[in-house]
C-alpha cells in the first residue's frame, strides 16, 4: 500500500504543520534540559514523527509516511534548529519556555489527533479504532519527547490530555457527516485546542 496517494492535500498540509509545531516544542524542551543543537534535532525528529510512525505500523502502512515523503524531514530540521537558537533568548526561571512548549504541544495534539482519525478512516477501520488511532497519533510524540528528557509525560499526569484527544476525535466523526470534512476538522481542532489551553491556564 502506498501512503501519499491516500492523503488529501489538506491532510498532508496539516501533517507538515503538525510536525513543525511538535518539532518546535521538542527544541524548546531540549533547550530547557541543556541539549546541544544535534540533540535538539534528534529530539525533534522523535517527537514530530513518533506518533505518526506508530500509527502507520498499527495500520500496516509501510514504508511509514516520512520515508515516502522527505518533506517532513525538510520541515523538521530548520524548525528545530531555529527554535533551539531563539529559545536561548527567552528568559529562564519565569516559566515562559514551559508555557510556550505546552501551547505548542496543544496545537500538535489537536492536529495530529485529527490526522490520525482521518487516515484510520481511509484505512477502513471501525470508528472506535479510528478514535484510538487518532489518540495514538496525537499523544505518542509528546510522550517520547518527555521520556527522552526524563520528564513524566503529560498523558500520565493529566487525565484531560488523552481525554481531549479521544473526545476531539469522536467530535470530528460526529460532525463530518453533517458539516463536511473541512468544517469538521476546523471545529474539532478549535474545540481541542480551546480545551487544552484552558487546562494549561488553570494549572497556572
Amino acid at each position: 500500500m502506498t501512503v501519499l496517494p491516500d492523503l488529501t492535500p489538506l491532510i498532508l498540509t496539516l501533517g507538515y504543520l503538525a510536525s513543525a509545531v511538535l518539532a518546535a516544542s521538542a527544541a524548546l524542551q531540549a533547550t530547557r534540559h541543556g541539549f546541544d543543537p544535534f540533540g535538539a534535532t534528534v529530539l525533534a525528529f522523535a517527537t514530530a514523527l513518533g506518533g505518526g510512525t506508530l500509527r502507520d505500523l498499527f495500520l500496516g502502512r509501510t514504508p511509514v509516511f516520512w520515508i515516502n515523503d522527505p518533506v517532513f524531514l525538510a520541515v523538521i530540521i530548520p524548525v528545530a534548529l531555529a527554535t533551539f537558537l531563539l529559545a536561548g533568548r527567552i528568559p529562564q526561571g519565569e516559566g515562559q519556555r514551559l508555557r510556550l512548549l505546552m501551547q505548542l504541544d496543544a496545537v500538535g495534539l489537536a492536529l495530529f489527533t485529527l490526522i490520525g482519525v482521518r487516515i484510520a478512516q481511509d484505512a477502513g477501520t471501525h470508528w472506535i479504532i479510528a478514535i484510538v488511532i487518532g489518540c495514538v497519533t496525537g499523544t505518542v510524540g509528546g510522550m517520547i519527547r518527555d521520556v527522552l528528557c526524563n520528564v513524566a509525560p503529560s498523558i500520565l499526569r493529566e487525565d484531560l490530555y488523552a481525554t481531549i484527544s479521544l473526545a476531539g476525535g469522536g467530535l470530528f466523526l460526529v460532525l463530518e457527516p453533517v458539516t463536511g470534512t473541512e468544517a469538521a476538522l476546523a471545529l474539532s481542532f478549535a474545540a481541542m485546542l480551546a480545551a487544552r489551553l484552558v487546562t494549561i491556564a488553570r494549572r497556572g
